[in-house]
């Protein structure tokens, strides 16, 4: 049966549904980042307890991801999608009357649960109905939507929450996300390349075990770890150190800076298509360097210097990311949304590790301590690469005699 081609109908239906779809999860995933000042604020809580309140949240998703995408190969790609982004969706509105920073963790938990529905099956969806030759660029049009999707529940919440509160921001975001749910349904085209099978928990365990057996995957399991972790605690943090002296900015203009998320909508898609043309290595070694340079310009006092520091990060990041994700889908030769899956419990394991852990390091060393462990976590990053690339080598020349 044919894959989906580019140029058709069928893939601009494709990638715009995921597009919305990933909007949606990555806006309300991360509603609470811009938030944490407030809530270290309100609660009466530090800046590491409030960043909890996403850190359960990536936990959650990251233990979610390995049972849901198995659930998928029985019960189809896009009923589980659409379960996930609709109940997301109704626990946004939910946190909008949550009264204390408990109730808050607890709702953030159970949203992290079902967040797990959409990437690792989006993931999949694409490896298995999308042409080979253009999975690179339509990886990186769905990362696209988790881009712009994480810029605007950011400047939605934060918004709201100067002129109003977060409770109507929450509200706010719930409305639009319940509206975007309904287009995802109308517009993802069926499964054709999947076929249903029993849900086999013995099976299930051999194959991801025979994925975290091969030290190519193990590899970009580690890289999703660190670029996430990386990228996490950056962001999680800036806003305590906007708002702070000699800044003091409001939770709005901080809010605002999250568009800078708009330059990862350009430097996914084309470093997927780059990729594509010049290698995959070569590509992420480039963008986790331009992530480095990015994190050493923000040391800078400036703020416009500042601002300049993270959009290179930023644009590094997805560069990055949109490469890695894709690898992970090219190299699975079986059980591709069980390999995306691990490939995302380590990302979000590390989002949830380095967002906890980076704020031990705003507390005893500032900024400072934030972008050393933000360096250190880039330096593991490619020395699993230049790894990634002799363990292929290795493997190539394995199969050929």
């Amino acid at each position: 049966m044919a894959y989906i081609q580019k140029g058709t109908s069928a893939f601009y239906k494709a990638n715009w549904a995921l597009f919305l779809a990933g909007f949606i999860t990555f806006a309300n995933l991360y509603s609470t980042q811009p938030l944490l000042p407030t809530f270290a604020e309100e609660f009466q809580v530090s800046p590491a307890i409030a960043s909890l309140s996403l850190s359960v949240t990536t936990f959650a998703l990251a233990v979610s991801l390995i049972i849901v995408s198995s659930l998928s190969e029985a019960w189809g790609r896009k009923s589980l999608m659409t379960i996930s982004i609709f109940a997301a969706s109704l626990l946004t509105l939910a946190l909008a009357f949550a009264s204390n920073f408990e109730m808050v963790l607890l709702l953030r938990v159970v949203q992290g649960a079902v967040f797990a529905g959409l990437p690792a099956i989006a993931m999949a969806y694409l490896g298995e109905e999308i042409e080979p030759a253009s999975l690179g660029i339509a990886m990186g049009l769905y990362i696209s939507g988790n881009s712009v999707g994480g810029l605007s529940g950011r400047v939605i919440i934060s918004t709201f929450t100067d002129f109003y509160n977060w409770h109507i921001g929450m509200l706010v975001l719930g409305g639009i996300s319940v509206v975007i749910s309904v287009l995802f349904v109308w517009m993802l085209p069926n499964s054709k390349h999947f076929s249903a099978r029993p849900l086999q928990i013995k099976a299930l365990t051999i194959t991801l075990w025979q994925h975290l057996k091969d030290p190519s995957m193990l590899c970009l399991y580690g890289i999703s770890f660190v670029l996430m972790g990386s990228f996490v605690t950056l962001y999680n943090y800036i806003g305590f150190k906007l708002m702070a002296p000699p800044y003091h900015l409001s939770a709005t203009i901080v809010g605002w800076i999250f568009v800078i998320y708009l330059v990862g909508t350009f430097s996914s898609a084309w470093f997927g298509s780059l990729a594509d043309r010049y290698g995959r290595q070569r590509m992420l070694l480039l963008a986790i360097a331009i992530m480095f340079i990015g994190a050493i310009i923000t040391l800078n006092e400036l703020l416009s210097l500042k601002i300049i520091g993270i959009t290179v990060f930023t644009f590094g990041f997805f560069a990055a990311h949109s490469i890695a994700s894709g690898w992970v889908s090219k190299r699975a030769s079986h059980d591709k949304a069980q390999a995306s899956s691990l490939y995302l419990f380590f990302y979000y394991v590390g989002s949830s590790v380095g967002g906890t852990v980076g704020g031990v390091f705003w507390m005893k060393y500032g900024w400072v301590g934030v972008i050393a462990m933000i360096a250190l976590f880039l330096l593991i990053a490619c020395v699993l690469s230049f790894l990634l690339k002799r363990i292929i080598a290795r493997q190539r020349i394995a199969t050929t005699r």
